[in-house]
């Protein structure tokens, strides 16, 4: 077997990225996009095929999505999301940082995907994003805080490493 041919027959994953960005009172920003029924964070697929990399994808998307290009902080979280329907998905989650007003002011939605944006609490953006972005969110929010990272995350959820420590 040639290696193109080896290449082609290897398991296909998906690849995401995005950011947390947050207020001067904590708040995060959430996108609500008019392709699903719960809110999101800024991000999106990462474009491998032009060599592009998890960090690079999240602040492409940020440009693209909310009109600020930032560059970015540490990665606050890795998931690997099992696919239903589909491959299964690596989403790379990094800090975008406290926005300040004028930032803020500035922000400019994608109107083919987005319809609006909002900066809320931890506690209302769990009623509005979906579980597993909520658990992805949580864990990263956790790490940020705790000064450490990047969670290792499993469909959103510290897997259990060897010697009964996780997370």
């Amino acid at each position: 077997m040639d290696y193109a041919t080896y290449l082609a027959g290897l398991p296909r994953v998906l690849a995401g990225a995005g950011a947390i960005f947050r207020d001067a009172e904590g708040r995060i920003l959430l996108v609500e996009p008019n392709y699903r029924d719960t809110w999101i964070l800024p991000g999106g697929t990462v474009e491998s095929d032009r060599g592009e990399s998890p960090r690079q994808a999240a602040r492409r998307e940020t440009a693209e999505e909310i009109g600020l290009d930032v560059e970015l902080g540490p990665l606050l979280a890795v998931d690997w999301v099992r696919g239903e329907g589909r491959p299964p998905l690596v989403s790379y989650l990094f800090d975008g940082g406290v926005l300040d007003a004028g930032r803020l002011a500035a922000i400019r939605l994608q109107e083919e995907e987005l319809l609006s944006w909002r900066l809320v609490h931890w506690d209302e953006a769990q009623t509005l994003v979906n579980r597993a972005m909520a658990l992805r969110i949580g864990a990263a929010l956790k790490a940020l805080a705790d000064g450490r990272g990047p969670a290792e995350l499993e469909d959103g959820v510290p897997p259990k490493v060897a010697g009964g420590m996780s997370g």
